[in-house]
């Protein structure tokens, strides 16, 4: 098991191409491995043949990993490194283990003292940060907010006195489909004068990345409907 690891393997954000957002040396060790720990088998298959056309798909071995898992068969899917090879994890979008169930497995992993090796590659969240203009010495990153209204503008409200109270970036993210709900309800319940970013499609060719005061976004809010989309709030 010397050489054996367990390999933390970014994914496009989009349909961008691979060799814009991923160095030379992520596809050449993906293209070594023969074992993946996968959110979704076809999406996981349809990235291995975008980094290497010419990798033999129907020789790999994929073990699924989402919210229908198992949590009692996830230390299985790292048997392959136990016995000498190497293991790769492939989130759908991506950084693994970041929002993302591949977290679990790392953490057998590190429990394991299997040599864990995250590879560089798009994170939303970080490029979000970067593009923003915030704090990036303090920053805290949410998930999802609540689905309730009542608890959602409770959240939002917390948030935004960490900003004042802290001087700390507040990061979150929701379900495409209830991106505009949720920006609607910062525009309404958050100061006037809170910087608030919005970035979607991070890394696509329609990347929107912008930063400005709540007020300013009143009436003004972008298409963000089944968009990826990461949302900051600042002082």
């Amino acid at each position: 098991m010397k050489d054996a690891v367990l390999y933390l393997i970014p994914t496009t954000l989009g349909d961008t191409p691979v060799n814009q957002v991923l160095p030379s040396y992520n596809l050449r060790i993906t293209s070594d491995l023969r074992h993946f720990i996968v959110e979704n088998v076809r999406t996981a298959r349809r990235f291995l043949k975008q980094c290497n056309p010419e990798i033999d798909i129907d020789s790999l071995a994929f073990y699924e990993l989402n919210e229908h898992t198992d949590r009692h068969r996830i230390s299985a899917y790292l048997k392959p490194i136990r016995q000498g090879e190497s293991v790769g994890i492939i989130s759908e979008a991506g950084c693994p283990a970041i929002a993302d169930p591949g977290a679990d497995v790392v953490a057998i992993a590190q429990s394991e003292r299997i040599k864990v090796v995250p590879l560089v590659g798009p994170s939303s969240l970080l490029m979000a940060m970067m593009a923003s203009g915030f704090n990036g010495q303090s920053f805290a990153f949410h998930g999802y907010l609540p689905i309730e209204s009542g608890e959602r503008i409770k959240t939002l409200k917390k948030l935004e006195n960490r900003v004042y109270s802290e001087n700390q970036t507040q990061l979150f993210i929701e379900t495409p489909y209830r991106n505009k709900k949720l920006a609607e309800d910062i525009l309404q319940h958050c100061k006037p004068q809170t910087l608030l970013c919005i970035a979607m499609n991070i890394s696509c060719e329609d990347e929107y990345i912008a930063t400005r005061p709540v007020k300013a976004w009143k009436g003004n809010l972008p298409d963000m409907h089944k968009k990826p989309c990461v949302f900051l709030i600042y002082r």
